[in-house]
């Protein structure tokens, strides 16, 4: 049983290195967050402070040195590779900066792809849900290089929801858009969450983006160093450089 009930996500003392000897790097350093569900949250800091790798952690993506990663009741730190993948490919859903959709395929073929593979039938109302929610009902037919960036980044966000993951991972997912593109996306995400009860874990370098969600968790040196309640642009900024205490955020 979880210790983390009504938690979509999360980390117990969790540690990461890298190297060995004298050549070791601490990502992580003994992190412990829960992300709830129904939860949009934001993972910020420097580069180098291991917002990255706890994204890749916690979605099973790499493998924790010690600790505990929990995806609702599952300690996905105890599965073998088969049944972890199985977790992945069942429970979890993602969504790159590099939108990673099959140029071969049309928009809904990508859309179904992971539902395929799985050899899971899709359910049709809530693909319809899904595709009309994103506004893609007349590009389905469309190849990705015949889809804008933030077209492209709809397909991606489409083909993360319908399988109806526990929770969504979204890695700079409009790192590689425009800004009006992106905050379409945000728009997206953002909705995801407040209309269809989504979680999403997004990590971004962006105030902006973090400013589209409920809380940003703010790391540094592989360390959580607190964590922002209904984030504004500005209060992001601030807290990222250090002209503002974690936890002192503004309502939007």
């Amino acid at each position: 049983m979880s210790p983390h009930t009504g938690d979509a996500a999360a980390a117990v003392d969790l540690r990461k290195t890298y190297g060995r000897g004298d050549g070791i790097v601490e990502a992580l350093a003994g992190v412990s967050v829960s992300f709830p569900r129904g939860e949009f949250a934001a993972v910020m800091g420097p580069s180098g402070s291991g917002k990255s790798t706890l994204m890749q952690c916690l979605a099973g993506l790499d493998s924790a040195t010690s600790g505990q990663v929990w995806v609702e009741d599952t300690e996905i730190t105890a599965l073998r590779d088969r049944a972890l993948t199985r977790l992945r490919r069942d429970r979890i859903g993602f969504v790159f900066q590099a939108y990673n959709l099959v140029p071969t395929l049309t928009a809904k073929q990508n859309i179904l792809l992971p539902l395929n593979l799985a050899r899971r039938r899709p359910d049709a109302a809530w693909f319809d849900t899904v595709v009309q929610s994103l506004g893609l009902g007349n590009r389905l037919s469309h190849k990705p290089n015949e889809l804008s960036g933030g077209q492209q980044q709809r397909v991606a966000v489409a083909r993360a929801l319908l399988g109806r993951p526990d929770v969504i991972f979204a890695d700079e997912p409009t790192g590689n858009l425009d800004s009006a593109s992106g905050a379409e996306v945000l728009t997206l995400l953002r909705t995801s969450v407040s209309d269809l009860g989504q979680t999403v874990i997004m990590v971004t370098h962006d105030p902006v983006a973090a400013a589209y969600a409920d809380r940003v968790v703010l790391l540094a040196d592989g360390h959580l160093t607190g964590e922002l309640r209904d984030p504004t642009v500005e209060t992001v900024f601030a807290a990222l450089h250090g002209g503002e205490r974690p936890g002192a955020g503004s309502p939007r």
